[in-house]
């Protein structure tokens, strides 16, 4: 285990306590999830960065890296959806999950081929996951204000739009090898 390694694991252990203090009869709950959801993308970035930086990329890093990103995500909108009850927030975090799932399932596809690279992550991935983690981060402070609450959707629209199109692109890269007979 090294640094960028526990940074990804912490990020993982946080999840439950995101989630508990989401839902703490508080009137400060949000605010303080909110805080440890902008600590848990810190370390998402932090994470990646210390790795190149420190050369200490690993396998197991490499592995759950993306698995705590999405759980994360995951987690975030499934509590929005219940929290907001609305129609606005349900369709692009359905989207977004729905992508995730996609474009797991072909990445992991994609490596049994051994075409790993031609779904690797590009800049329009990590620019969306930055976009999606921002609007969740505002639909948290939704309950604060409304200001927060239509600016999280508005993101989460413009996050949903570049789901799609990452995910577009990815199945481009990828479509030659899809149906390709063996």
């Amino acid at each position: 285990m090294n640094l960028p390694n526990i940074l990804t694991v912490s990020r993982i252990i946080l999840i439950p306590v995101f989630v508990v203090t989401y839902y703490l009869p508080f009137e400060w709950n949000h605010i303080a999830a909110a805080i440890l959801f902008f600590l848990a993308g810190c370390t998402d970035w932090l994470d990646g960065y210390l790795a190149r930086k420190l050369n200490q990329a690993t396998p197991f890093g490499a592995f759950l890296d993306p698995v705590a990103d999405k759980l994360m995500v995951a987690m975030s909108l499934a509590m929005i959806i219940e929290s907001f009850h609305s129609v606005w927030v349900t369709v692009p975090a359905m989207i977004i999950i729905g992508r995730e799932m996609v474009v797991s399932a072909l990445r992991e596809w994609m490596a049994e081929q051994g075409k790993r690279e031609t779904v690797a992550v590009s800049f329009i991935g990590k620019f969306k996951t930055m976009c999606q983690m921002g609007s969740i981060m505002l639909l948290i402070l939704g309950h604060e204000s409304d200001w927060f609450f239509w600016s999280g959707i508005a993101m989460m629209y413009f996050a949903s739009a570049l789901t799609i199109y990452s995910m577009y692109q990815y199945l481009i890269a990828s479509w030659v090898h899809l149906f390709v007979e063996e």
